[in-house]
């Protein structure tokens, strides 16, 4: 079976994750999950992350990160581009997720970007997924 949004697909695994309590969650490696792993955890969204290699595309292991009540930090993932309907966003229509609480993913010029540094650096792009 093929699968036609690996992005989806991703952020699914984190979202049933979360949803039963999982300290961690296996998905299988791409160049763009990593990317994506890497941005949740540059802003505080997951614990940390395992980059596991094997002999076929590799497995990104994510440890989920919890409160001191035991609640998931990751309160949704929301996919907004999709691949039957792109949505592309100029610098001034970069949306703010929560009130800047959330972060917006885009796919730029310059890779792969928070909603934060895309106005920063005055540029548009695919906007990926809303993380909050």
């Amino acid at each position: 079976m093929s699968m036609t949004d690996p992005i989806a697909d991703f952020l699914t695994r984190i979202r049933n994750a979360a949803k039963a309590n999982h300290r961690k969650v296996d998905i299988p490696a791409s160049r763009m999950k990593v990317t994506l792993t890497k941005l949740l955890l540059t802003y505080g969204f997951i614990k940390d992350y395992l980059l596991i290699r094997d002999n076929k595309q590799g497995i990104i292991r994510i440890y989920l990160k919890y409160d001191e009540n035991e609640k998931c930090i990751i309160n949704g993932l929301k996919r907004i581009s999709k691949p039957g309907q792109r949505k592309y966003v100029g610098v001034d229509a970069i949306p703010r997720v929560y009130n800047n609480i959330g972060l917006a993913i885009l796919s730029t010029s310059k890779g792969v970007i928070t909603d934060r540094d895309a106005r920063k650096l005055a540029i548009g792009g695919e906007v990926l997924c809303y993380v909050w």
